[in-house]
Order: structure tokens, then C-alpha cells, then sequence
């Protein structure tokens, strides 16, 4: 017997990465996985040797991020690779989140497979979050303070929990220390919860884009597909490349790099690109508990589908109205990110709470409605063919 399959660590390289039968079918969409382990891999070494040149005291930590712009050999390549990176990474997983719902992924028996990558998504947020506010600019002591002061809506502990997680009366020297710390620990939370991710896809393997149990015609991972991911590897890289060499601050915002002061509010406080659709649906609602939970919402609500989903044929490969439906979605969470950068004002503030409320609607009242009415065509169909 070859080494890789007796000796016990070897196997499990080989089950995952040489042996692992996938579905024969799976097209470039699938390659979005690999794609986000280098987009992590990336960040966390980027972030291990920004770390060593940072500092987290509130008094110096612009003054050393320009440090390393300026005098670290190399430190600006590093910065724009952990900045850009982070973009890249929320690309590739808007765009995994995506092929997931179009090709129905979340379905039986891959639930756990959906509920553990949510909370990656979740704690991927958090994780950005946390990172922007460690350069201290303008927009990351305002985005600290505006987003922190969101849970002083919670009833009976609100105003007590906001200076808490402060530790003071306002963004300040323990806030961006903490908020550094826990940005350099959760990346390898992160790390954890991918390996689970991939333990519990490894059960039932993927699915594919036909939506049907693909178990006789599938191929070895090591060869075929280890290829085809290498392909999108080569073409990230270089695109990622055009960006940190060419064009570094794009997907930045030009108030970042003014030094963080409390006495001075910009003109208009927004998120990175990233967290901008549901920063618009917080601002949609006018009560400020209700947006809070809109929010949070916004992100908990992917965890109904698996219930809501009520297809017998998985996917939108063969299903119509449900492809059109899901493309009318896409195009209403880039409208709601358009929304999020732009001033509260008429008419951007309606045309929010219209695809706030749409984007609610799609999972909660459209998905399931659609599903079935598709299941009594599909039945129909069947027993007419029988006929």
C-alpha cells in the first residue's frame, strides 16, 4: 500500500487533497473555495509581519502604520497585500455565498456544512471590522464609534455594555488595543472553523451544478481538479497583483489615511465596500433597535433557507422563475450596497427601505412561494410525461 493512504497523517492529506472523489460536473464557480484558503493564508501571513512593526496604542498606531509604509523595507507591499487582501477575500466569498444559493448547497445533507460557513461569514465581518479600526484614520475611529454605539440599543444592558467594550467613555486607547488583539486572534478562529467547514463537506462531498446525486460518475481530486483550481489560483493572483501594484487605495476610502480625531466628524461616515448593503439596511430603519436587528438579521436570515427551500430538485440550473428570482436578488443587494455609501437623503432613503424590505421578502415569503409553485409544475409535468 502507497505511503499517503498507510501512514495516518498522510491519509488524511490523500482522502482530502489527492483521493477525494468530486462530481465530475462542478464548474469554475467551485473553485471559489480554494480561492478564499489562499485569500486567508494571504491574510494571515500579510497580518503576522504587519504585527511585528505595529502598534496598538492609540497615540501611535497611524503613526506606525505610516512606519511601515515609509520605512519598513517592503512594508508598503505588505500593508497593500493585507489591505487589498481583504477586499479579495470578501470578493471571493460573496461570490461563494452566491454560487451556493444558486446551485442550492445549503440543502439536506449539507445543512451543517451551511450553518458553519454563516458563521465564518459572520466572524469574517467581525474580523475586518476589527482590522479597520486598528489603523486609527478618520473613517476608523468614526466607524468604531458609530457601529460600537449600535448596542447601546439593546434594552436594560445597552448603556452600560457600550462603555464596556470601550473600556472608557469613548473610543480610546483600550478600545484599539483590545480590537488589535482580538483581530490577531480570530483569524486562526477562522482557520478552525475552515478545517470544520471542510471536515463536514468531506461527509456528503459537493454538489454539483445538475442538482442530482452525482455518485457514479466522479473523478479523483488530485489531477483534474487540483488543475482547475490552479487555473483561478494563477488568475487571482494576477488581478490581485494589477491591484496592489497599480492601483493600491481603489477599494480604500481617500478620510483613512487623515489621522483618527474625535473633535472632527467626516462628512459621511461609511463602512468599507464590503459591509456597505447592510449598513444600508441599518439606516433604512428609522428606530435604531429595530436597524440593529435588521442588520444582524440581514446576515441570520441565510439559515432559514435550508427550511424555506422547499425545491425537490436542488439548484436553479433547470428551474426558471427561481434563476430569475435569484438574479432579481443579486441585483438587489448590489443596489442596497450602492445605497449604503450614498447621503440619507430623498429618494435614496425609500428606495432602501423598498430593497431592505425585498431582500427580507426573497428568503421569508418569495423562496418558499416559488419553490412550490415550481414542485406542482414539476409534479404536473411528471404525470403528464407518464401519460
Amino acid at each position: 500500500m502507497a505511503i499517503r493512504k498507510s501512514q495516518v497523517y498522510l491519509s488524511l492529506v490523500n482522502s482530502y487533497l489527492i483521493d477525494s472523489p468530486q462530481p465530475s460536473t462542478i464548474n469554475y464557480w467551485y473553485n471559489l473555495g480554494s480561492l478564499l484558503g489562499l485569500c486567508l493564508v494571504i491574510q494571515i501571513a500579510s497580518g503576522i509581519f504587519l504585527a511585528m512593526h505595529y502598534s496598538s496604542h492609540i497615540d501611535l498606531a497611524f503613526a506606525s502604520v505610516e512606519h511601515i509604509m515609509r520605512d519598513v523595507n517592503y512594508g508598503y507591499l505588505i500593508r497593500y497585500i493585507h489591505a487589498n487582501g481583504a477586499s479579495f477575500f470578501f470578493i471571493c466569498m460573496y461570490g461563494h455565498i452566491g454560487k451556493a444559493l444558486y446551485y442550492g448547497s445549503y440543502k439536506s445533507p449539507r445543512v451543517l456544512v451551511w450553518v458553519i460557513g454563516v458563521i465564518i461569514f459572520i466572524l469574517t465581518m467581525a474580523t475586518a471590522f476589527l482590522g479597520y479600526c486598528c489603523v486609527y484614520g478618520q473613517m476608523s475611529h468614526w466607524g468604531a464609534t458609530v457601529i460600537t454605539n449600535l448596542l447601546s440599543a439593546i434594552p436594560f444592558i445597552g448603556q452600560d455594555l457600550v462603555p464596556w467594550i470601550w473600556g472608557s467613555f469613548s473610543v480610546s486607547n483600550p478600545t484599539i488595543q483590545r480590537f488589535f488583539a482580538l483581530h490577531y486572534l480570530c483569524p486562526f478562529i477562522l482557520a478552525a472553523l475552515v478545517i470544520m467547514h471542510l471536515m463536514a463537506l468531506h461527509v456528503h462531498g459537493s454538489t454539483n451544478p445538475l442538482g442530482i446525486n452525482n455518485n457514479i460518475d466522479r473523478l479523483p481530486f488530485h489531477g483534474y481538479f487540483v488543475f482547475k483550481d490552479l487555473v483561478t489560483v494563477f488568475l487571482l493572483l494576477l488581478i490581485f497583483s494589477l491591484f496592489v501594484f497599480f492601483s493600491p487605495n481603489t477599494m480604500g476610502h481617500p478620510d483613512n489615511y487623515i489621522p483618527g480625531n474625535p473633535l472632527v466628524t467626516p462628512a459621511s461616515i461609511v463602512p468599507e465596500w464590503y459591509l456597505l448593503p447592510f449598513y444600508a439596511i441599518l439606516r433604512s430603519i428609522p428606530d435604531k433597535l429595530g436597524g440593529v436587528i435588521a442588520m444582524f438579521g440581514a446576515i441570520l436570515i441565510l439559515l432559514v433557507l435550508p427550511i424555506t427551500d422547499r425545491s425537490v430538485i436542488r439548484g436553479n440550473t433547470f428551474k426558471i422563475f427561481s434563476k430569475t428570482l435569484f438574479f432579481l436578488f443579486i441585483y438587489n443587494f448590489l443596489l442596497l450596497g450602492q445605497l449604503g455609501q450614498l447621503h440619507v437623503e430623498v429618494p435614496f432613503i425609500e428606495l432602501g427601505q423598498i430593497a431592505t424590505l425585498n431582500y427580507f421578502l426573497y428568503f421569508l415569503v418569495l423562496v418558499p412561494a416559488i419553490s412550490t409553485l415550481e414542485n406542482i409544475l414539476f409534479y404536473i409535468g411528471r404525470v403528464y410525461n407518464n401519460k
